[in-house]
């Protein structure tokens, strides 16, 4: 037996595993959830997963490890599952993933492991995430966490920037070979976009304390309320502190504004800062549980397509207050690039979409939003992304009454670490530059995930992570005190 592929789990040919239908996944009814917080899907019982892992063909070149940023070893856990031996299953995917509970719950599955799954091109793929999700919330609540044999120490220090999907990755594969590690969060509590970025009812943030805690246990260390650039520079960390590496994750946290008359108006917000105020500060719990000021609006408008902007409409919709969200594209639904299956939960939850409509304008009185005036648009040529361009329709102006407006049009770097690093080469936006292994023009200094290819999905940062922990363990055990 091979390292990658394990013998059938079951006396079953490959025909009869085709046969079987692919599990779909519970979820809380549509008119029930959209007006609580609690997670919409609810997960398979393991006979569902067992089921649904027989269907893995186990095949001898598995693409699906291909298709994995952090190339989790698929059909080993997968035939673990199959066999009803899930802590092993969960064994196999801690081997390199660090957070599989949070990436069974919020990775593209769809566009990575899954598009290349080899019955998919006949029948659906297996259910990949899912089953990762199932494997994690089994070895959580079973209690049956186990952790690896970590070596002697190299005695080393690795500093660790941004307690994101990046860092915490880098930190946790740092912190497996023996390392002293210590990651620097600014905000009071880690995670990153985890835990600021995704609403509870997609990403619960016990499931995201969980994780972090299993990286205490394997020995890093997490300091909070720690502002590398104001509180330390990466210079004082190396030269005064003692690290001997350190590796920037701090993310694409920078909100982007549109630059539209009006948007100072009390009742817009970025969605990076309402997301922040409803998830990290508990402001869905308004004002029964929490202090956070939130804005109380009947009528709500997100500007954007992404998955910021998915996230922000189904948070806005389960406010007690709220009456009616909106989604304001400028382009058609199947140019829109978030996830089809958090677009379909927004449209069985009651978000209207308004698509090919552009805000020109927002209007307020006494310095208060009350509309939004937009323009309808149709798509032209293809742009530099690819996509086809969307052209103001003349005389397709209309207002929109709402009392909040919320821009999801994407993020950018925090330059903070840029400024206070010399040497430090970034691009025109602000974003760090780095090889493929996440190695800066600073020597000993490493980057990945958002910060150096802009906003992109959890499982790429978790990605970079692990290439630069590679790297980082190289360099630091090559290099003479």
């Amino acid at each position: 037996m091979n390292e990658t592929t394990q013998p059938s789990a079951k006396k079953l040919s490959n025909k009869e595993r085709m046969k079987i239908p692919r599990h779909g996944m519970p979820e809380q009814d549509p008119l029930v959830r959209a007006k609580n917080f609690f997670e919409v899907p609810l997960g398979y019982t393991a006979d569902m997963a067992m089921e649904e892992a027989d269907r893995c063909l186990q095949c001898k070149d598995p693409k699906c490890i291909q298709g994995c940023p952090v190339n989790v070893k698929i059909p080993q856990f997968i035939f673990h599952v199959a066999m009803g031996n899930f802590e092993l299953a969960a064994n196999t995917l801690k081997e390199t993933n660090a957070l599989p509970a949070v990436c069974g719950r919020v990775c593209p599955q769809e566009e990575q492991c899954e598009t290349v799954c080899i019955i998919g091109g006949k029948v659906e793929p297996v259910a990949i995430g899912r089953l990762e999700r199932f494997v994690a919330d089994w070895e959580r609540a079973s209690g049956k966490v186990s952790l690896p044999v970590i070596p002697q120490s190299t005695g080393k220090k690795v500093a660790v920037i941004g307690a994101g999907p990046a860092g915490l990755t880098c930190a946790g594969d740092l912190a497996k070979l023996g390392h002293t590690v210590t990651v620097f969060e600014a905000l009071h509590k880690a995670g990153g976009v985890l835990v600021y970025g995704i609403p509870e009812f997609r990403l619960p943030k016990q499931i995201v304390e969980a994780e972090v805690q299993y990286l205490e246990k394997l020995g890093v260390k997490i300091q909070c309320n720690f502002v590398v650039g104001m509180t330390r520079t990466i210079d004082e960390l190396m030269n005064e502190d003692g690290y001997d590496a350190v590796f920037i994750g701090t993310g694409a946290g920078l909100p982007y504004f549109m630059g539209l008359p009006g948007e100072n108006l009390n009742g817009v917000y970025s969605a990076n800062e309402f997301l922040t105020r409803m998830n990290l500060m508990k402001g869905f719990e308004f004002p029964n549980n929490a202090d956070t000021p939130v804005p109380m609006a009947k009528h709500v408008a997100v500007i954007g397509g992404g998955n910021t902007a998915m996230d922000a409409a189904r948070t806005a919709l389960r406010l007690q207050w709220t009456e009616k969200v909106y989604i304001v594209y400028r382009r058609s639904l199947v140019e829109m690039p978030a996830r089809k299956e958090e677009i379909h939960h927004g449209e069985q939850e009651g978000i209207e979409f308004l698509l090919l409509t552009n805000p020109t304008r927002f209007l307020g009185e006494n310095g208060w939003l009350t509309g939004m005036e937009c323009q309808k648009m149709e798509l032209g040529e293809p742009d530099a992304s690819g996509r086809r361009k969307p052209v103001p329709i003349k005389g397709s102006e209309f207002v929109l009454a709402v009392e909040s407006a919320i821009v999801a049009t994407g993020n950018g770097s925090n330059p903070l670490i840029n400024k206070t690093t010399p040497g430090l080469t970034a691009n025109k936006y602000g974003n760090i530059i780095a090889d493929e292994t996440g190695k800066t023009s600073r020597e000993g200094v490493w980057a990945g995930g958002d910060i150096v290819i802009g906003a992109a999905t959890v499982i790429k940062a978790m990605g970079a992570g692990k290439k630069a922990a590679a790297a980082i363990h190289e360099y630091v055990i090559a290099k003479k005190k």
